[in-house]
């Protein structure tokens, strides 16, 4: 055998060698709790939509928005349930402020749509505060119908703009 073939043979032997420790690249020891519930192993990628903590998670587990009848800003029992979450999601994340936005659909003038666009608002905070949110966490703004999510003039565009929605910021409570 020359001595080429086994330089060959000997670096891919190492190489293989090299692949039997999976977790050698963990900048954890092991056994430190560091780490705990995210990251290699458990499934949840740190900041995406299946990690409980992130901001995505927020919006699309949870539920970012709340929808209201025509002319209403009553909450509904299934937007309770969206708000119950937000709640208790707010309250595990506290490094996160929110800024609860109200929209109306296109019907009715600028003025009425901006008045029922911050009684949304204002009926979603009041009810993140009976769930023991502190005011000082939440701001709100009305839209009213300037900032369509959908654009039609149907029944269908005008449901999905008559919402209240809740943005997280982060970093305001340093």
């Amino acid at each position: 055998m020359s001595k080429f073939t086994k330089v060959l043979i000997l670096i891919a032997g190492l190489s293989l060698a090299a692949c039997t420790d999976a977790g050698r690249f963990d900048n954890e020891a092991p056994g430190s709790g560091a780490g705990v519930g995210t990251g290699a192993g458990t499934g949840i990628i740190e900041g995406s939509a299946n990690d409980p903590k992130s901001p995505l998670y927020f919006q699309q587990a949870i539920g970012d928005r709340v929808l209201f009848n025509v002319d209403q800003h009553t909450l509904d029992p299934e937007a309770k349930v969206t708000l119950d979450g937000q709640a208790s999601w707010l309250a595990s994340n506290s490094d996160y402020n929110a800024v609860i936005e109200g929209h109306a659909d296109e019907q009715g003038t600028r003025e009425y749509n901006l008045a029922l666009g911050a009684r949304r608002a204002n009926a979603v905070r009041e009810y993140l505060m009976s769930k023991g949110l502190p005011a000082s966490r939440m701001k709100t703004v009305s839209y009213g119908k300037e900032k369509p999510l959908a654009v039609c003039s149907e029944e269908s565009c005008y449901r999905q703009n008559r919402r209240a929605v809740t943005v997280l910021q982060a970093g305001l409570n340093s």
